[in-house]
């Protein structure tokens, strides 16, 4: 309670200061921007960004848009799309749930961004700076991570980047969507420990099935952040022929192989996805947290079509 009462004092204090991107505004004619929450009048070129999404530094670094950026919230691993931000000139902020509004504060930007998990917080630091929240639609993954790439690169001027980057991904996806179409249908499950959910379309990895044309091996599964849960007995009823499988417990770095155990039963061991060898484990950092970055969606392309590629 004391800590929600000063965080409450903090942030009223701080909205009596002068709002932070009025003095970069000075600098160049601000603009209105269209983001995920609404519209915010922005710098023309933010000179000092606070980043609270993993997705955007994917897209950042992709559009080589990093010295701009002066912190950001803290990570429990750096996949290589964001490896770049684990250098510690880049002040940490507080996490991705919970700001530091005082650390925000002091490294005063002219530019916040958030997105995904940090979606909620966004009214709140939106007090502090102009404030802008990533697009989400999880219904169209790649579209939505092209909107958010476009949303970016108009900030900085790297349009044509932008351009080169959503052409890489969209003809990569194209190639493999011929591929999937006629290899058999796939289930997606997360494990944490031994517990397990399964995602199908319009989930928060359903590009597999959106974009990448895999057919879903079951319709119907929840499209809720955590999935459906599901048990061994279900894999085995659903048979499908591909198993797609992000090991959450080494995403955020807590253990190794705890998929792969979980799996190796003898139901799993029943179905065509573990005869035929197409029980593909995911690159789970990437997979897990940077979902929903440029790189990333390269990554994950990629990824995919090594593995039909594998099979012949």
């Amino acid at each position: 309670m004391t800590d929600r009462l000063h965080r409450r004092s903090l942030l009223a204090g701080m909205a009596a200061l002068p709002f932070l991107g009025a003095a970069a505004s000075a600098q160049g004619a601000g603009r209105a921007v269209q983001h995920g929450q609404g519209s915010t009048s922005i710098p023309a070129r933010p000179g000092r960004v606070a980043v609270f999404d993993v997705a955007a530094l994917d897209i950042l670094a992709a559009l080589e848009v990093t010295e701009p950026v002066v912190g950001i919230a803290n990570s429990n691993a750096w996949p290589a799309p964001i490896a770049t931000f684990q250098d510690q000139r880049f002040t940490r902020l507080g996490t991705l749930f919970e700001p530091d509004y005082e650390r925000v504060n002091a490294v005063r930007p002219e530019l916040i961004v958030t997105g995904g998990r940090s979606s909620a917080k966004y009214q709140e630091l939106a007090k502090l700076a102009p404030a802008i929240d990533l697009f989400r639609d999880t219904a169209a993954p790649l579209d939505t991570t092209f909107r958010n790439t476009d949303l970016l690169a108009g900030i900085f001027g790297r349009e044509a980047q932008a351009e080169a980057l959503k052409q890489k991904v969209t003809d990569a996806a194209a190639a493999l969507r011929a591929e999937t179409a006629r290899r058999g249908r796939g289930l997606i499950v997360l494990t944490t420990g031994t517990r397990m959910s399964a995602y199908g379309a319009g989930s928060r990895f359903g590009v597999i099935h959106n974009d990448f044309g895999v057919p879903p091996a079951v319709e119907g599964l929840n499209t809720a952040i955590h999935g459906q849960s599901v048990n061994n007995e279900f894999i085995l009823q659903t048979n499908p022929d591909w198993l797609f499988v992000v090991d959450r417990d080494a995403a955020i770095e807590r253990g190794a192989d705890a998929a792969r155990k979980a799996l190796d039963n003898p139901l799993v061991r029943q179905t065509r996805a573990w005869k035929d060898g197409q029980v593909v484990y995911l690159e789970p950092a990437s997979w897990y947290l940077t979902n929903g970055g440029i790189r990333t969606a390269q990554m994950m392309v990629e990824e995919i079509a090594a593995a039909y590629a594998s099979k012949g």
